[in-house]
């Protein structure tokens, strides 16, 4: 099995070894990399889709730490709090205020702003039961953030982890998300039944 290489540009973690052993567990389980080149980019939003199962939460973590990337996801402001705080953090969680005047969306912009390198992670279903539509946060981060969107595939029927190109939101929201929805289908998620067959 192939894993893409990752640039310096790219927020990263873990070392050889953590590289070493998930990329067994790969092995182990039959997953595999397709796809496109890893994107040589410091900041951009990575979506992953279908989500219809626990079990992308665990392919995502094989994944991820078998790239070697650090990928940053947003969790309730509560869940930071001791005792849980530390271990949120070090999973790569930046807490969001969801009751204040700043609205998630414009939290996330500014955590973009402040860093020197950073993946936004995010499902946009938003879970794994079925619905009919994707969420549009990710795409208005991208937006207004300024920086492109890599989708990501995990596809159960082939037990691949697959790249798409990067995109570049161009400011039409509807025609963008269609276009990026055309890289999924059903039979891609671990219960096709609970695939998101319509965007809002």
């Amino acid at each position: 099995m192939q894993v893409p290489i990752i640039s310096a540009n790219v927020a990263t973690r873990g070392n050889v070894l953590t590289r070493w052993f998930h990329t067994g567990l790969m092995r182990l389980t039959g997953w595999r990399f397709s796809g496109e080149v890893f994107p040589d980019c410091r900041k951009f939003v990575l979506i992953v889709a279908p989500h219809t199962s626990n079990w992308d939460f665990i392919v995502g973590i094989m994944a991820m730490y078998a790239l070697g990337i650090r990928g940053t996801y947003l969790g309730k402001d509560a869940l930071f709090r001791f005792p849980l705080g530390p271990l949120m953090r070090w999973l790569g969680g930046i807490p969001v205020d969801r009751s204040g005047k700043s609205d998630v969306v414009t939290q996330t912009v500014e955590a973009i702003e402040r860093s020197e390198r950073i993946i936004i992670v995010i499902a946009p279903e938003g879970t794994r039961k079925h619905t009919t539509r994707w969420r549009s946060g990710f795409y208005w981060i991208a937006q207004k953030a300024n920086v492109p969107i890599l989708p990501v595939a995990f596809d159960f029927s082939r037990k691949e982890v697959r790249l798409f190109p990067l995109f570049h939101p161009t400011g039409d929201q509807a025609a963008d998300v269609a276009k990026i929805r055309s890289h999924y289908t059903p039979d891609m998620g671990r219960f096709p039944e609970q695939f998101a067959r319509v965007s809002e």
